[in-house]
């Protein structure tokens, strides 16, 4: 048996410790990159040019000539990781089994990321109601009862709204969500490619970090 110590790379001579037969860590809540390394919260909407400055109102019709993509891009400056996306779909009296309040839509949307080597990698390409929504996020956040399940009361205006959350950690396993490498062309897309121009509010916000390098 060979006895070997593990320690810090600084010289300040911390050692790692075991118990129980198993090497103690912790985790930084960060992804390991630098010793440098800056963290800056990010908050977006999916936009049409994919700017916090552009359009987020995806209420429009991707039947006409062809789907529209609202997104979010990769940083100049940064890894950019989406852990999160909220939903809104907000209508009056809206239903589970509807878009909005209107009937479930044909096309419906389609949720995915841009991969270098991978290609698109499709979330869900057949979104067409709210419970599509809902069912994708695995019920997140659930409340409610009934016939009001998944439904927050008054919550654009006085319409209803279904307000699904894809907890991309917790659904797919991607510790740090998806990453969005800095300075390239990677982006996550929600492309709407059918008739929401009838619902009262539609949008989609990202969150995550910037890992500056």
């Amino acid at each position: 048996m060979i006895k070997s110590t593990l320690v810090d790379g600084d010289g300040r001579g911390n050692k790692a410790a075991v118990e129980d037969k198993a090497l103690c860590v912790s985790d930084r809540g960060i992804p390991p990159q630098s010793l440098n390394g800056e963290v800056r919260i990010f908050r977006q909407y999916l936009t049409a040019d994919g700017t916090p400055s552009g359009s987020n109102d995806m209420k429009v019709n991707g039947t006409s000539t062809a789907a529209i993509p609202f997104y979010v891009s990769a940083a100049s400056d940064a890894d950019r990781y989406i852990c999160t996306l909220s939903f809104l779909i907000a209508d009056a009296n809206a239903n589970l089994n509807q878009f909005g309040n209107i009937t479930a839509l044909s096309n419906g949307c389609n949720l995915y990321y841009e991969d270098t080597d991978l290609g698109d990698v499709t979330i869900d390409d057949a979104l067409t109601s709210n419970f599509d929504f809902v069912r994708m996020c695995n019920g997140n956040p659930s409340f409610g009862n009934t016939t009001n399940v998944f439904k927050a009361s008054n919550a654009f205006g006085n319409s209803d709204g279904y307000l699904p959350v894809l907890n991309i950690k917790e659904v797919f396993g991607l510790t740090w969500g998806i990453k969005l490498e800095k300075n390239s062309t990677k982006r996550i897309v929600l492309e709407v490619k059918d008739d929401a121009t009838g619902v009262d509010a539609f949008n989609c916000i990202a969150y995550g970090f910037d890992r500056i390098r």
